[in-house]
């Protein structure tokens, strides 16, 4: 991207996919040379490889939602806020299955914006800068900014709970539906609920953008002048989405809420939920159960919300040793920094229910069209549809037989899924044949504190929260997270992730439930093994193995 025009420069010239994929592959992208990109932060909403139906909703959304919050703020004019015919001039692409942003692209928006950088940024939302990247604030866009930004924050925190509501309505009428829907009918609602998960995923791009991540920098900011933790300034501002879940989960444990109702609260939610080919809670609802009896066996001291109000008493006082260590003018700042937290930090999940609604809606009517087909016989499984994109299931269907193009791309997939693909690269990724874990023992990870606290368990490396051993008081290790992980965090007394930075999911539900977190690992789920006793320190991003597994110490 060139600070002159605010636009990538994009050669004429093509570059060759290694190792490219299906014929008709849908997964698979290219880069230029010198653009530098990572999973890493996108893995937490699209885990694992994607269908080719949920790539085709994901990287045009993807790509929108990016731009969306940096035009809303002036740094982006109009012309760039749509997405570029060119594909090597865009900033969102799938590699070998996995979704990828480009780095370098925030990176230089950073710089862009008063009071931000580049490198923070970067460091917020993916966990690491570009080794390359050499930080140039300039001010160039700063007479549109001063106009649009203020006006963008006065009206985003509306925007962003009038479409929750409305996609909650729209949610449970449209999912009761779906199952009497001809093909027609059910074609025209997934693209309905295609393009309302763009809108709600630009949404909360936007809220998380131009207000969260830059709430987040200042408040750090802040609390290293004065000596206090960040991180208690972050917390106990208020119910989020996830308390509202593990509430309710709270609730059925004690038979005070019915499991069906809290299905129709909540029954979008499910492991992998960013993936439209998973089964959500409302198809499964027994994949909760067990968790639910764990709850039973709690005594009622452990109740969510009695968390959260020690919480707010945490931060509370925070506030004030923060205002004892400052003079009058930096009282004032302070006041309308902390003010402007407590409106914006609870909205993180509001926006990501949102688009979650939306997606499961789209989860719902391709498993309908797929029915249909199979009784026309042009699927072997209605699941068969996760397999098409959005242009395919939603044109002409008439004659047509998808069964050749269902298995190429079922077989490239799988070919992907035996893949390993580095989290941060430089131009196309390079993968390689998933390795075995290293043979040397490990004693010692680093990765980067956020949520502080030292604790030492028994740690338990999960990959499906719906098949966790896990019990109260264990360490959670996990590649990633999404709000389905919620009730086994609640379990948990530290997390360990391989992925992610401060403002990722796992970083933020830490904090609000009071237990060290360890964010971007890299290796924690391959070099940790369940059984292993660990210490967390939550401050310093430190994870000591103790006591490994009896397999570890041959």
């Amino acid at each position: 991207m060139t600070k002159e025009s605010g636009t990538l420069t994009v050669p004429n010239t093509s570059h060759p996919v290694p190792n490219p994929g299906a014929k008709s592959d849908a997964l698979h992208g290219e880069s230029l040379p010198t653009a530098s990109w990572s999973s890493g932060n996108l893995a937490e909403a699209v885990p694992g490889v994607m269908t080719p139906l949920c790539a085709s909703a994901w990287v045009p959304a993807s790509e929108l939602g990016l731009r969306a919050p940096f035009h809303a703020m002036g740094a982006l004019s109009a012309e760039q806020l749509a997405i570029p015919a060119n594909p090597l001039d865009r900033i969102t692409n799938a590699f070998y299955g996995r979704m990828a942003v480009r780095v370098d692209f925030l990176c230089e928006i950073g710089d862009l914006i008063p009071g931000q950088t580049g490198e923070a940024l970067s460091r917020d939302f993916f966990g690491f800068v570009p080794p390359d990247f050499v930080s140039k604030p300039s001010n160039r866009r700063l007479p549109v900014i001063a106009f649009r930004y203020p006006r963008t924050l006065l009206s985003i925190a509306r925007n962003i709970e009038r479409r929750r509501r409305d996609t909650d309505a729209w949610w449970r009428a449209e999912i009761s539906r779906v199952s009497s829907l001809d093909l027609e009918q059910a074609q025209l609602l997934l693209g309905q609920a295609m393009d309302r998960f763009s809108g709600n995923l630009a949404a909360q791009a936007v809220v998380a953008a131009c207000a969260i991540q830059p709430v987040h920098e200042q408040l750090t900011t802040l609390a290293g002048k004065v000596g206090v933790d960040p991180a208690e300034l972050m917390r106990g501002h208020g119910s989020h989405e996830e308390n509202a879940v593990l509430s309710d989960l709270w609730a059925v444990s004690r038979d005070r809420l019915e499991l069906s109702e809290f299905l129709v609260r909540h029954g979008y939610h499910g492991p992998g939920e960013g993936e439209v080919s998973t089964s959500v809670w409302r198809e499964a609802p027994s994949s909760i159960g067990r968790i639910i009896d764990r709850y039973r066996a709690l005594d009622d001291s452990a109740a969510p919300d009695r968390a959260e109000s020690e919480w707010a008493r945490e931060r509370e006082a925070a506030e004030r040793k923060v205002f004892a260590g400052l003079g009058a003018f930096g009282r004032l700042r302070a006041r309308l920094l902390l003010r402007i937290a407590r409106r914006f930090i609870p909205l993180r999940g509001v926006g990501k229910v949102a688009y979650l609604q939306a997606l499961d809606v789209v989860r719902a009517t391709a498993r309908r069209i797929g029915e249909l087909l199979v009784k026309d016989e042009r699927l072997e499984s209605p699941d068969d549809t996760f397999y098409l994109t959005r242009e395919e299931i939603t044109g002409p269907l008439s004659g047509r037989d998808f069964t050749a193009l269902v298995a190429e791309r079922r077989e490239a997939r799988l070919r992907y899924e035996s893949l390993e693909v580095p989290t941060t690269w430089t131009g196309n990724p390079i993968a390689s044949p998933i390795a075995e874990p290293a043979v040397e023992p490990v004693t010692e990870l680093r990765g980067t504190g956020v949520s502080p606290g030292i604790v030492e368990g028994r740690a338990v490396v999960v990959v499906d929260p719906a098949d966790a051993e896990l019990e109260t008081g264990d360490i959670l290790v996990a590649h990633t997270t999404d709000p389905s992980w919620v009730s086994l965090m609640f379990l948990s007394k530290a997390l360990v992730v391989d992925i992610g930075g401060p403002l990722s999911h796992a970083a933020v539900v830490a904090r609000e439930l009071g237990i060290p977190c360890v964010m971007n690992t890299e290796n924690g789920t391959r070099v940790i093994r369940s059984g292993a006793t660990i210490r967390v320190d939550g401050a310093t991003g430190r994870v000591e193995i103790i006591h490994p597994t009896e397999g570890d110490r041959q």
